[in-house]
């Protein structure tokens, strides 16, 4: 994966994609936790570098829902949405609505190509709608 996005293969990097993969939708403080059980030495540093290179070279996904810190995933180019739960903040996903999808076909796009939708459900998570009950 590392080499086909023109990336040197690195322990840091791999380390990284591991735990994305691993904990999908985890912050960045979660991510390096887990990298540094397999790899104790790497730096907080390097974790961040890590995300933005492979964010930016299409192996990662980052999202941040209003209110949160930066997210990452290791799912990727399948313009699939996310659902957020308002009272423990959890995250899942949500696959693209099939068929007629006006919202998600903007009406001008001002001289854009766009290439992805963003959309961000929000709701209560299974959990936390029957802890109230």
């Amino acid at each position: 994966m590392l080499r086909d996005a023109g990336l040197r293969i690195t322990r840091p990097r791999l380390a990284v994609l591991d735990a994305v993969a691993a904990l999908p939708h985890a912050d960045t403080d979660a991510l390096i936790s887990a990298v540094r059980r397999e790899l104790p030495a790497v730096s907080h540093q390097a974790v961040y570098d890590c995300l933005r290179v492979m964010s930016e070279s299409g192996l990662l996904r980052r999202i941040q829902p209003l209110g949160s810190v930066a997210r990452y995933e290791t799912r990727v180019g399948d313009n699939h949405h996310h659902v957020v739960c308002r009272s423990c903040g959890a995250i899942g996903d949500v696959d693209c609505a099939v068929g007629e999808t006006p919202c998600l076909v903007a009406s001008d796009a001002g001289g854009f190509t766009i290439d992805e939708a963003e959309v961000i459900y929000w709701g209560r998570c299974p959990d936390c709608t029957f802890s109230t009950v």
